[in-house]
């Protein structure tokens, strides 16, 4: 092999050991995305609250779903350690970043289809508020160990 053909090939194996190298400088890979809120019930309201989800808000996450939207939602119950902690926990999986590129418009279809029209759904929205209020909200991603 001649000495330019051996300079071509190391230069080849050093570009391909490199971006080996770059594949190996984390040790995990970007996993789906999950929205986390905690949402504490006005007192006697629990029940009625849980009612809801399990309507409108089942009926609107299990069409996301099956869309594809969403990968998964989840109610969680949760023991709240002061008046002003959650006792409710929601959850919602996104595949990834990218799905809340085109949320709105993939939603509002749902969202009309659920309750009427989108103002119908911001009423909704303002009602649903008598029922509980949303201490707040988070969102995290899963790191996918190699």
């Amino acid at each position: 092999m001649t000495k330019p053909m051996l300079l071509v090939l190391a230069a080849i194996l050093s570009l391909a050991t490199s971006v080996t190298r770059a594949d190996d400088d984390h040790a995990y890979t970007l996993g789906p995305v999950m929205v986390v809120s905690f949402v504490r019930t006005q007192p006697g309201k629990f029940d009625e609250y849980l009612r809801y989800l399990d309507g409108p808000y089942k009926k609107l996450m299990e069409e996301a779903k099956r869309q594809g939207i969403i990968v998964d939602y989840a109610v969680w119950g949760s023991s709240p350690r002061d008046p002003q902690d959650a006792d409710l926990v929601l959850t919602i999986t996104y595949k990834n970043k990218a799905a809340f590129d085109t949320l709105q418009s993939r939603m509002d279809p749902l969202i009309k289809q659920t309750f009427g029209s989108l103002p119908q759904a911001a009423s909704a929205v303002a009602d649903r508020e008598k029922l509980r209020k949303e201490i707040g909200s988070n969102e995290v991603r899963q790191l996918i160990l190699k």
